[in-house]
């Protein structure tokens, strides 16, 4: 990576550059990925990386495709510009651009439908399974109160990251040290289809990194009832250290900072469930009552 001058003539940053760097930010907070990690992957070096993060170092197009694929994302994604393959994804994108929020989420849903339409045609409208699944960061409390939701729902309760390892025979440790990310997120995918093909009812612990693959989330959200458990970043350093899990930020000089990155660079995703709780905010036994109250209200169940 070529360190250049890259202001323009009155001294400012380079615009390109900088928004540049602000979605290769975004993208390895998303993954969950270190700046150090993120360079060893792209076989950069940290300082590079920095430059370009900072919008104050050049690239060539080597460096970016390999940083695009250290991310696990396209090169078209990286300078942001995902939706010019074809005539179709061009009007796609005339058509929803500068919608807000709520029509673009109305607008997935309806895409989503029509779809699956021929997968779903026929079914009563209560064939969708009653699935609920919590996201969240590690250390937001998806263990603890989804094993207790289960308990009081009557339904299974299912780790995803212990269906993944199924899948892929090892540990997922192993699936990421011997495959890379890409693969372990093919197993995630595959482990998602297959609880929900097999689960009419069930609370699923999801990982926290899930949201970071596009099309597995839009699964996850068409399919189940969501719930985005919430913390303060020190209630999830604090209880991910309690559980003497040190991987990977805990275990990072900086870990609060990554921790804060990561968080931010999740928080649009995750806003996307259908339910927020926020577990920093009382004692374990009310914030499992009003996730109990929220759930059931929500499938509309006996309080």
């Amino acid at each position: 990576m070529v360190e250049q001058d890259s202001s323009a003539g009155d001294g400012s940053k380079n615009p390109f550059l900088v928004a540049l760097g602000e979605r290769v930010r975004q993208l390895r907070a998303r993954k969950g990925m270190t700046r150090k990690s993120a360079a060893m992957a792209a076989g950069v070096s940290e300082r590079h990386w920095a430059n370009l993060e900072y919008g104050v170092g050049n690239a060539s197009i080597l460096v970016l495709l390999q940083v695009a694929q250290s991310l696990g994302c396209s090169l078209a994604a990286l300078i942001g510009d995902v939706t010019t393959s074809s005539p179709e994804w061009l009007m796609l994108r005339e058509m929803l651009q500068g919608r807000d929020e709520a029509s673009l989420k109305r607008a997935r849903m309806a895409l989503w439908a029509s779809l699956n339409e021929a997968e779903t045609a026929g079914q009563p409208a209560s064939a969708k399974p009653s699935c609920i699944a919590l996201i969240g960061l590690r250390g937001a409390g998806k263990s603890t109160l989804g094993r207790m939701l289960a308990e009081d729902l009557d339904f299974p309760f299912v780790e995803l990251s212990r269906e993944i390892e199924k899948f892929a025979g090892c540990s997922i440790a192993e699936i990421q040290g011997l495959y890379g990310v890409n693969a372990y997120r093919r197993y995630e995918r595959r482990a998602l289809e297959e609880t929900i093909q097999i689960y009419t009812e069930a609370v699923i612990e999801t990982p926290g990194g899930l949201v970071s693959e596009p099309a597995t989330f839009s699964l996850l959200l068409s399919h189940c009832t969501t719930v985005w458990l919430q913390a303060d970043p020190e209630d999830h350093m604090k209880r991910v250290l309690a559980q003497g899990d040190l991987r990977p930020v805990a275990a990072s000089k900086e870990a609060m900072d990554d921790l804060r990155g990561i968080l931010a660079g999740r928080a649009a995703f995750y806003s996307k469930a259908d339910y927020q709780i926020n577990t920093s905010a009382q004692a374990l036994a009310e914030t499992f009552h009003g996730l109990r109250q929220t759930i059931r209200e929500g499938l509309q169940l006996k309080l």
